[in-house]
Order: C-alpha cells, then structure tokens, then sequence
C-alpha cells in the first residue's frame, strides 16, 4: 500500500566522519528527537529496519509507542564504505575520491560497495516491502534513501537527493519497483 522512508536521528559521530556501515551510537538527545519522529509519522501498520542501532533504537521506539510488529531487514543498511569507514571526508586519499566521482555508480576506491551494488540492494528490498497490505514505516539510512529517490531518471541526479535525520519521505507507489 505504500513506503514512508525515515532517515534515523543523529548519530553521535562528527558530521565530517564517514560512517557508513559503522555501528555508531547515538547522542543523550536521542529520546528528544525520536519523539520527534513519532509525532510527525503517519498512520502506518508496520516498522522495518535496518539493524544498525541508529536506526533499530527508532523504529524500537516507534513500533512500541505505536504497538506495531517490528522487522529487521539487513538490506536496509548504509553503504558499505570499505576502508573509508570511520574516517574524516578531509583525510581520505584523493586519487580514492576522485576515482568515485569519475565512475560514482561503479568505482569502488575504498573496496567496499559501489553506489550501483547499494541501489540495487536497496530498490529489491523496498520493492518487496511495497508488496505487503500495509503503510510500512521504513526506518533506515540517507543512502538507501537516495538509492529509493534514483529509481527512475538520471541517477547521479537523484542521490543528490537530502534528507535531514528524522526525515521522513513517502515513497511513491511508482518508485518502488525496479
């Protein structure tokens, strides 16, 4: 029936990190904007995951205040950026960085996965989820995110899609399948 994406709450990690897969906890505020989040979402009959704690603890937190059956779906994690990970943007090595913004949807510098691997991943978990009966409440990351928006059209375009933490974003019906 339909996919309403949310970007987890901030993480507690420097904004100028690369954290993609990292496990990274969250920050004393966390209750504060979680809450946030609750209020602001729809009606939904569902949560799904990604099981990094960042957004696991929210959708936790939501599906208990809301009652609703919670899933974990490791399909929905971030990207995985290899030996960038956990590593300031400024001190990764340039030839690295511009090799991906050569090939963005295929080079893999840091040995990780590319953009086309995660967007893959990405639009075959949400479009088995659009296939249930229910609003589902998507808890996950910026990148699956970007990943759902360049479903159709120019993709490098689409990634340059933002979404604060705490965002939400209703997923059309016609950009959930491949």
């Amino acid at each position: 029936m339909g996919l309403i994406l949310v970007r987890h709450t901030r993480p507690d990690m420097p904004t100028d990190f690369c954290y993609g897969r990292l496990d990274v906890g969250l920050p004393n505020t966390f209750q504060e904007e979680a809450a946030v989040v609750h209020r602001n979402l729809p009606a939904v009959g569902r949560v799904v995951s990604s099981p990094l704690q960042r957004c696991r603890n929210l959708a936790q937190f939501i599906a208990r205040k809301r009652g609703l059956p919670l899933d974990i779906d490791a399909r929905l994690v971030e990207m995985d950026f290899g030996t960038w990970e956990g590593r300031p943007w400024s001190q990764l090595p340039r030839a690295e960085l511009e090799a991906w913004s050569q090939d963005f949807m295929h080079a893999r510098p840091h040995g990780g996965e590319s953009v086309a691997m995660l967007k893959d991943r990405a639009i075959g978990a949400l479009a088995d989820w659009s296939q249930r009966q229910e609003c589902i409440a998507v808890v996950t990351h910026l990148g699956i995110i970007k990943a759902a928006c360049a479903g159709t059209g120019v993709e490098a375009q689409h990634f340059a899609v933002s979404v604060d933490f705490g965002g939400i974003m209703a997923l059309p019906d016609n950009e959930q399948s491949p």
